[in-house]
């Protein structure tokens, strides 16, 4: 890749073999990435200590939250740093599968909180290793007028995985530690045929020194100045909100199915609502991007599916009951298949510079990471001092409320 090229948007679509590929990829690591969170960090810490296991998974999905938004755009800057004729993703895409896996495998042999939060942690850093080189290959190769449909077949794996992974994880193998060890093998195993098969093209040395990224990294690099640039920064905080909704609105909800909804078997009820939320995002994620793409409009897509997502959290804010809750479970699928697509999208035409894109992807990712950090610390008082459930769900409808009204700050989308 040549200095000219390195700068010039991509212009030649991908094929169904790409995307393919990719998809599977992301469906190993949001496997790996989100069945702990939601089934075996829950179960593992709540044999440890199960007086204390609100607070205690609250620390170790934060701390490890905490890991992922160093992790992220660190990876990132060093991705598009990385010479050698394997490219500049793949390594990371690669290279971090395995280092998740060694996490995944170290958490899976815990029997205290600090041991499952450290492991989970050394987890987290090769996952968003992962995450950085996935990322950075879209608006690498993908022309602007596909990325919201590509941006959509790419988001059913973030709820896919979890579907996939809480099978796998309650039906296929049985214990904590198998299902670590089976996630941890997967995510290397799904990373091949991408890595494998698809080209990723070389940067030169002359056209990484032509951008002056053969230097040292410098704190000052991970620094994106929304006075300069401004919608980037729009971008940034309308994701944090609508991510930070989601994340106080899902971190307790096997609590919630036990101890609100008083659902017999919280663990099914769980998978059942993954499914429910699942079909919605399969039916909204690249309908939404097409729609998108063809339309040639991003935030109007953003601002109704935020609202969508924000009419989920209110019904379960004052009906505490399985029904309630499986619709609105479907209805938040429906309204974050369309949000992950097109918001993607948005955010791949308002990056800084074509030279940084996987670090100010990363950058990005933090408003991914921090609500999961955040999220605890706000939702663990909320059900203790105010509210309980019923305001916690409201807080969740608030900020994902306000996310997508802010989109309409971003000017240079339409």
């Amino acid at each position: 890749m040549t200095t000219e090229e390195l700068h010039t948007e991509p212009r030649i679509r991908v094929g169904s073999g790409w995307i393919s590929g990719l998809v599977l990829a992301n469906l190993g690591l949001y496997m790996a990435f989100l069945t702990p969170i939601q089934v075996l960090l829950a179960e593992q810490i709540d044999a440890i200590d199960p007086s204390g296991k609100e607070l205690a998974l609250g620390w170790a999905t934060g701390v490890g939250a905490l890991v992922a938004v160093v992790a992220n755009p660190l990876a990132g800057t060093l991705s598009d740093r990385t010479g050698g004729r394997f490219g500049r993703r793949h390594p990371w895409i690669l290279g971090g599968a395995a280092a998740g896996a060694a996490g995944l495998a170290v958490t899976s042999v815990q029997t205290t909180i600090v041991g499952v939060t450290l492991g989970w942690c050394l987890a987290q850093l090769g996952l968003n290793a992962m995450l950085a080189g996935a990322n950075a290959v879209v608006p690498d190769q993908v022309p602007v007028e596909q990325r919201a449909a590509v941006s959509g077949w790419i988001g059913i794996p973030q709820t896919l995985g979890l579907v996939v992974g809480a099978v796998l994880v309650t039906m296929v193998v049985t214990g904590t530690t198998a299902g670590y060890l089976l996630l941890a093998v997967l995510v290397v195993l799904s990373a091949l045929p991408f890595v494998l098969l698809t080209r990723d093209p070389r940067v030169t040395r002359e056209a990484r020194e032509g951008a002056g990224r053969t230097r040292a990294v410098r704190l000052a690099d991970f620094w994106v100045s929304p006075r300069a640039y401004p919608d980037f920064g729009w971008a940034w905080l309308t994701r944090f909100l609508v991510m930070l909704g989601n994340a106080i609105g899902t971190l307790y909800l096997l609590y919630f199915l036990k101890d609100a909804v008083h659902y017999a078997h919280p663990d099914e009820g769980v998978l059942i609502l993954t499914l429910l939320y699942t079909a919605g995002v399969v039916v909204t994620a690249v309908a939404g991007g097409v729609v998108s793409d063809r339309w040639g409009r991003r935030k109007a897509l953003v601002s109704v599916s935020s609202v969508v997502m924000a009419a989920a959290s209110l019904l379960l804010t004052f009906w505490h009951t399985w029904p309630v809750a499986m619709a609105a479970a479907l209805l938040l699928g429906l309204g974050f298949g369309a949000y992950i697509a097109v918001d993607q999208a948005l955010i791949t035409q308002v990056l800084p510079s074509a030279v940084d894109r996987a670090k100010d992807l990363g950058v990005i990712n933090i408003a991914n990471s921090a609500p999961q950090v955040l999220g605890p610390a706000l939702a663990a008082p909320i059900v203790a001092y105010a509210g309980g459930y019923a305001g916690l769900y409201l807080t969740s409808t608030l900020v994902t409320v306000a996310g997508g009204l802010l989109v309409w700050r971003i000017r240079s989308v339409p």
